[in-house]
């Protein structure tokens, strides 16, 4: 067939060795003819090319032409003396394998069309394997789902050299059906801990692939009895079950909670490398609500969690939401929580990205009655040390903050009713001490919420004044300012209306160059 011809004769050209090739074995040759203009290199060309072989093996599947049970060598069996319409299923069968082999490395081609028309190519020889199974049942009734060649869509779609995160977003879609997304999380685990085996140092790219199709996988809530299946059996009737290896049963339909350790498997398989930086906060900032309500064993990822809160910075505030959830729903016991809690209060705290989380988090492990004093008083020492150098929004929420750990732990009211408070240069308070227990905060006083009563903005010296009064018995609640950011406060600070007239002077001015005794206004004059 003629090369770099017009995508229209192209078609129609393509057309003509379809049909011959369906309607006459003798002409089966022409499969070649098909196949090489996959080797093209004009997109067009090769768009036609793939929507030929679509039709012309998904007609051969459907027509039971391929050689069904463990593929002998194409050249014994060319070379035997076996029957022609052996020969022939065989021969076409190596030929859909190379059809196969050809579309998987298109989905590392640049165009996105060609990828995108690939991807469905190939997903729609996974529907029709699996309906008209190329391996014979070891016993009737079975249902066998095409692991291998699916196992290389996933290969194809986690490349460690292309970025994927397009052709990814459609590969998405199939994962709504069951069966599919409990296959993917099988390959998706042996194809991680291959390449990461495989490889000196992991490529960024396939790290990013391989977490952009990790957490697309979802899992639902509660066990459902209406599933939902991509391949189906040309035999099987509604219910039949996804199964597990290569050979399904159709009576024992996997559970829920095995598609749960099969997603735990997963992500344990994927978290037990070590990570770049960047995909590590991502993973931390899903962990809470799309990773750990579906694993079986929630406990298993204490490691990756304490290792994360270990570092600092902002990788341990994403991790406090995973400890949390481990925490109070799992009973977990972390030594020295509160002491690295504590250490994550520094000056950048008011300025990061996930302050909000942050605060909202340490809201809620300070929220316990039973916490002792001298911890609840290093909290709001250290907080109204840093309240200092804070910008308005952020002290609009920390100064109500401070507020509601007095109000829940009365023992700590001596810092604000402390007779005689400390002076600046006397104040027992230790800043640099890492443990609260040793900071000295009960001996001291809460003097920086006085200081913030002199604040340039009226609101932050409204907020702290607060403390000089008693304090109410019902909480504030900060969730309304644990986002309030300084263009907010800007806005509001626009929308008010002030006095009509505001006093400046005493003696009004008369005039451009001041009061009529000014010592400007009594040797110059304006002409």
């Amino acid at each position: 067939m003629e090369r770099d011809l017009d995508p229209g004769v192209a078609r129609r050209a393509l057309g003509r060795l379809l049909e011959a090739v369906l309607a006459n074995r003798g002409e089966a040759n022409a499969v070649f003819d098909i196949l090489a203009v996959l080797q093209s290199e004009d997109q067009g060309e090769i768009q036609e090319a793939v929507r030929a072989c679509s039709r012309l093996f998904g007609a051969l599947l459907e027509r039971g032409e391929l050689f069904v049970g463990q593929l002998p060598s194409e050249k014994m069996v060319m070379a035997g003396s076996q029957r022609a319409t052996r020969k022939y299923k065989v021969w076409m069968r190596h030929r859909y394998h190379s059809c196969c082999n050809r579309l998987g490395e298109l989905l590392a081609h640049p165009s996105f069309q060609v990828q995108e028309l690939a991807l469905g190519t190939l997903m729609k020889f996974v529907q029709l394997e699996g309906a008209h199974p190329l391996e014979k049942p070891k016993w009737e009734g079975n249902y066998l789902f095409p692991r291998q060649l699916f196992k290389s869509v996933v290969e194809g779609v986690l490349s460690p050299e292309e970025d994927h995160s397009l052709l990814l977003s459609q590969f998405r879609e199939y994962l709504e059906h069951d069966d599919i997304r409990y296959h993917t999380m099988q390959a998706a685990t042996d194809i991680v801990v291959q390449v990461a085996n495989g490889h000196p140092e992991v490529p960024l790219t396939f790290w990013n692939n391989a977490f952009t199709l990790l957490s697309a996988v979802s899992l639902p809530h509660q066990e459902s009895e209406a599933l939902n299946f991509y391949v189906r059996h040309a035999g099987a009737e509604e219910g039949w079950g996804l199964g597990w290896g290569k050979v399904h049963v159709a009576s024992s339909p996997p559970t829920l909670q095995e598609h749960k350790k099969a997603f735990q498997l997963m992500w344990l398989s994927f978290l037990k490398y070590k990570l770049p930086l960047s995909l590590c906060k991502k993973v931390l900032v899903i962990m809470h609500d799309s990773i750990l309500p579906h694993l079986a064993q929630p406990s298993l990822m204490i490691d990756f969690l304490t290792h994360a809160y270990n570092m600092g910075g902002a990788v341990s505030l994403l991790a406090l939401n995973g400890l949390f959830i481990l925490i109070h729903e799992h009973n977990l016991e972390y030594p020295d929580f509160y002491r690295k809690l504590y250490g994550l209060l520094d000056p950048s705290i008011f300025h990061v990205k996930y302050r909000a989380r942050f605060f909202h988090l340490a809201d809620l492990f300070l929220s316990s009655s039973h916490l002792p004093a001298y911890l609840v008083a290093a909290f709001a020492k250290r907080l109204s040390r840093l309240a200092l150098t804070a910008p308005p929004e952020a002290l609009l929420m920390v100064l109500p903050f401070i507020c509601n750990l007095l109000r829940r732990h009365p023992a700590c009211h001596i810092l604000v009713h402390r007779p005689q408070g400390p002076e600046l240069g006397t104040d027992p308070y230790d800043p640099e001490e890492e443990d609260p227990a040793m900071s000295r905060a009960l001996e001291s006083s809460l003097w920086e919420l006085q200081t913030l009563q002199q604040h340039y903005h009226p609101e932050v010296s409204r907020a702290a004044g607060v403390i000089s009064q008693a304090l109410s018995t019902s909480e504030v609640s900060i969730a309304p300012l644990l986002g309030l950011t300084a263009f907010e406060v800007f806005e509001r600070d626009l929308k008010k209306k002030g006095p009509e007239s505001v006093p400046l002077e005493f003696i009004p001015a008369q005039g451009l160059l001041g009061r009529w005794d000014d010592l400007c206004a009594q040797h110059f004059t304006l002409s």
